[in-house]
């Protein structure tokens, strides 16, 4: 079957008893089967460790979570980042280019598909205008931050993800909107049958090396802080005398030189008989939200489907890599519709494809009166940090760039 927008609608709406779309896919290392990929490590150095049935008859087996639910979603929102243009998204971003002192490595514009907390993060809330006017005094601010699921404009307006991903309103004080939604797109990545049990899987012992082989017996004065404007020096004479203030004194290991054993209580890469991904979106979740009109209400949640189907087959439809160790290619994928009480096959989309449904989902918004008072088609909002957000920021990443 194929996925059509009318299709869509008519699942989404009030009246509609259809369930939702499964996507599942058979993932194979890059390196080939049964080669093994390191999941996500949890404080404490731990795996998010399950036992799940799996198989054909099922069967009770060990399982690990190599990419839990909250981290594909966040994956999924910067495959939207990077669609923003193509698809007209809407977009709020934060503007940190005035602050100096930024080291390379931070973004000097902080995108709100970046938002841990998307349109309900402490971001937006300590962030002005171009006149430097609280955000949330704004027209655009009050709208954002009074939004809920049954008066949703102004988060499809500007956030559409959050009406999919979820969100939770819990930034703005104890007497104030406690606003939340719960995602109604669930994906994640399991790995099925590891090769080897709980304790066994620590980091092999090795050796950081060092050409020159440096001693690391030998100790020096140094600002923890700042290596480059405040150099280090190695101890000389009498070790009992105290380093100078503001300086650690600390083996020449501690500052990068000489040769480390590398080892302890981290977690090594894991073999497992086979990698899942499982994607779902609920027409029954998104049934929560509502609009003005019942027209309105399904234009919008079919509009969301569409988009979380496309931030799908951006982030996961071609070989991906999750992080150091963990890269990995789509080898068997299923597309399911969930029918009131039957399934039906779907043909799977592609970027082509999930382009079109989008763009026939947002057209039939349109037609239902929404997206016309907003970011869709248009430049992105860019918004400041106010003077205590950029203060904190500046307290925390005080040194000058290099060079001045």
């Amino acid at each position: 079957m194929n996925l059509s927008a009318d299709r869509l609608v008519a699942a989404c709406g009030d009246k509609g008893s259809d369930g939702g779309i499964t996507i599942r896919t058979v993932l194979e290392p890059l390196a080939g089967p049964l080669a093994p990929v390191k999941p996500a490590i949890y404080a404490g150095g731990g795996f998010q460790e399950d036992m799940r049935w799996w198989g054909t008859p099922p069967e009770r087996v060990s399982a690990i979570l190599i990419d839990n639910v909250p981290s594909e979603a966040n994956r999924l929102e910067a495959a939207l980042s990077e669609l923003r243009s193509d698809l007209g998204l809407p977009e709020v971003v934060l503007d940190l280019s005035h602050i100096p002192g930024l080291p390379p490595h931070l973004p000097r514009q902080l995108s709100g598909f970046r938002f841990p907390h998307r349109q309900a993060d402490a971001y937006l809330r300590d962030a002005v205008d171009e006149k430097g006017q609280p955000f949330a005094r704004t027209a655009v601010g009050r709208a954002l931050l009074d939004a809920t699921a049954d008066n949703p404009g102004a988060i499809l307006q500007w956030f559409p993800q959050a009406l999919l991903f979820g969100y939770w309103q819990s930034h703005l004080g104890s007497k104030r909107s406690q606003a939340k939604l719960a995602r109604s797109w669930v994906s994640e990545i399991v790995g099925y049958a590891p090769a080897t049990e709980a304790e066994g899987r620590t980091l092999v012992l090795g050796v950081k090396g060092d050409v020159l082989n440096l001693s690391v017996s030998e100790q020096a004065d140094f600002d923890e802080v700042d290596f480059l404007d405040t150099p280090w020096s190695l101890v000389e004479g009498s070790k009992k005398e105290k380093p100078a203030p503001g300086q650690s004194r600390k083996a020449l290991s501690e500052i990068g030189h000489g040769q480390i054993v590398v080892g302890g209580n981290a977690r090594s890469a894991v073999s497992f008989l086979a990698i899942e991904q499982t994607a779902t979106v609920s027409f029954a979740g998104l049934r929560r939200i509502h609009a003005a009109t019942a027209e309105a209400s399904a234009a919008a949640r079919a509009l969301l489907v569409a988009l979380g189907l496309r931030a799908h087959v951006a982030a996961f439809g071609r070989p991906f890599t999750l992080r150091s160790g963990c890269d990995l290619r789509p080898a068997e994928t299923t597309w399911t519709w969930r029918g009131a009480e039957t399934d039906e096959a779907l043909d799977a989309l592609d970027g082509e494809t999930a382009d079109r449904l989008f763009k026939a989902c947002r057209a039939a918004a349109v037609a239902a009166g929404l997206l016309t008072d907003g970011g869709w088609g248009a430049a992105p909002l860019v918004l400041q940090p106010s003077k205590a957000l950029t203060s904190a920021i500046s307290k925390t990443w005080p040194l000058a760039p290099v060079g001045d």
